[in-house]
């Protein structure tokens, strides 16, 4: 994948009550198992290209869209990374 690309994607976060408002159709995740929790398993993210998703105008908890480059900041945080004992995925 190019820079380029990575460039243009766009990122959410929402909590995991809402998982059911995802259209999967519409977001570069597949499934609910493949979506990436929170290490306190209360958020989840979903990424897309261009265009933010229909599906997430239902969710009350999003957050403000975040660039590939500051997403990658969140991540490496204490909410987010595995390192501090929190979990790749959803069950």
């Amino acid at each position: 994948m190019s820079h380029n690309e990575l460039n243009h994607r766009h990122y959410i976060i929402i909590d995991v009550s809402e998982i059911s408002k995802l259209e999967f159709s519409e977001v570069m995740e597949t499934s609910e198992d493949t979506l990436r929790i929170s290490n306190d398993g209360t958020k989840t993210f979903v990424k897309y290209g261009h265009h933010s998703p229909h599906c997430l105008e239902e969710c009350a908890s999003k957050s403000e869209s975040y660039s590939h480059h500051d997403f990658l900041e969140i991540l490496s945080g204490p909410e987010w990374n595995i390192a501090f004992g929190g979990g790749l995925y959803g069950s």
